[in-house]
């Protein structure tokens, strides 16, 4: 079943839970969704992958991120409450996130086959990194463990 079809589904249920939050929020990935397929479909693609599908709710979990700092930020805490109630039903359809431990221990592993001594070479271990940990690391996380490694190195 393709997150979109998973989707309609629990659009239906929310509405007949009268569960407002969930409804818009399921709502709005919808539309990223529909929106999406629009775009690729005059390429020949007749769907979303589930890469792409995963891509969009990342997207739209970080924007709520980035929106409850800023309402924290200019005192608005009712704002921010409902930014991270939405957070927290995108997170629903992201894959798991990798524990600190398993984060590092990729960078380890990066570190070491490419050969990466010092700062300088940030970008030859965040690229494949941030390839091999696409949708199930935060980007911020991952670059402080690299960072933190190199700089020590």
């Amino acid at each position: 079943m393709s997150l979109k079809d998973r989707i309609s589904d629990e659009i239906k249920a929310a509405m007949k839970a009268r569960d407002k939050i969930r409804l818009e929020t399921l709502r709005s990935i919808k539309k990223v969704i529909i929106e999406k397929e629009s775009e690729v479909r005059p390429h020949g693609q007749d769907a979303l992958t589930p890469e792409q599908e995963v891509e969009i709710v990342t997207q739209l979990a970080k924007q709520r991120k980035d929106s409850i700092e800023q309402y924290n930020n200019a005192g608005r805490e009712d704002r921010a409450e409902k930014e991270a109630q939405e957070l927290a039903i995108l997170q629903e359809y992201l894959p798991a996130q990798m524990s600190d431990d398993e984060v590092e221990a990729v960078i380890d592993e990066l570190i070491a086959k490419t050969g990466a001594s010092g700062p300088r070479d940030m970008g030859k271990v965040m690229g494949p990194a941030m390839k091999q940990m696409k949708g199930k690391a935060d980007g911020a996380k991952v670059q402080a463990f690299v960072k933190a490694k190199l700089v020590g190195s």
